[in-house]
């Protein structure tokens, strides 16, 4: 792996201080490592960035994803029954940063693989792949101090996650120790494609911009261009991932081309991203 490690956020931020403040919130796709192939990854960050997305979340495949709802569960179950690895989802951010990839790269993950690799050795080695930033989906706040700090250490931002039921005093604590950007998760529950975008969401959304100037990124439903206008002036960015990958296993083609598409689509280019099957 052989991708600079950069400061942490840098690369982060400079994508949200170059994107059109009266514009869509910025596309981050979410690519299952290892899925729909064990070598696709690569060239699935590199689709997504020339589809005009602002930053790319990959996510690296694990048993119990807990946080995950049936598609992206079953994504990572395929991945893993292929080989897919920590160490092989690194390799191919770094192969993306090797071809020429620019976007910045969050990785999620599971506290169980961060801590099965030694946390700090973790965290060296996605920035050394090219990771810009970390979420760790079920790390409480209140215990992510070892991996906050090493994190930083490395030259990641660890991205906290929100959710409508966050109480005031831990949306406070938790937006002071925030770096990258804030998650919003829109809705109490697991990921999914849904058809609508929940007031819940909208009001956490504001509460997080009364309480930092950090950048929010929504997440967790999201499916369609038309949610990407109801979001424009209420949140920098928008997380989709389900929908994403329900259109790579219709496509059944060029997976890169329909990851090209489909974000090209939710941008507004190119014709309307397909509906979900399903709320």
């Amino acid at each position: 792996m052989t991708a600079a490690v950069v400061v942490s956020g840098v690369r982060l931020a400079a994508a949200f201080d170059a994107r059109d403040r009266d514009g869509l919130p910025g596309l981050i796709p979410y690519i299952t490592a290892g899925y729909p192939s064990r070598e696709s990854t690569a060239d699935l960050l590199l689709a997504a960035e020339r589809a005009g997305c602002l930053a790319v979340e990959v996510g690296i495949p694990f048993s119990d994803p807990l946080a995950d709802g049936p598609t992206i569960q079953r994504s990572s179950q395929l991945a893993l029954r292929a080989g897919m690895t920590v160490s092989l989802a690194l390799e191919q951010v770094a192969k993306a940063r090797s071809r020429g990839l620019a976007l910045p790269v969050c990785a999620m993950t599971y506290v169980n693989p961060v801590l099965a690799a030694g946390v700090g050795p973790f965290c060296a080695r996605a920035a050394g792949a090219g990771v810009d930033a970390l979420i760790v989906a079920d790390l409480p706040a209140d215990e992510a101090g070892e991996v906050r700090a090493a994190a930083g250490a490395a030259g990641l931002a660890l991205i906290p996650l929100v959710a409508p039921t966050t109480t005031a005093a831990r949306l406070r604590s938790i937006c002071a120790q925030a770096r990258g950007f804030v998650y919003c998760v829109s809705v109490t529950g697991t990921t999914g494609a849904r058809a609508r975008i929940g007031e819940g969401a909208l009001t956490l959304l504001e509460r997080v911009g009364a309480l930092t100037s950090l950048p929010r990124a929504l997440g967790f439903g999201l499916s369609r261009h038309e949610h990407l206008e109801q979001l424009r002036g209420r949140t920098e960015a928008a997380v989709v991932g389900a929908a994403l990958i329900d259109a790579i296993e219709r496509d059944r083609g060029d997976p890169a081309v329909a990851v090209e598409r489909f974000c090209a689509a939710m941008l507004g280019e190119g014709g309307a991203a397909p509906a979900p099957e399903g709320t």
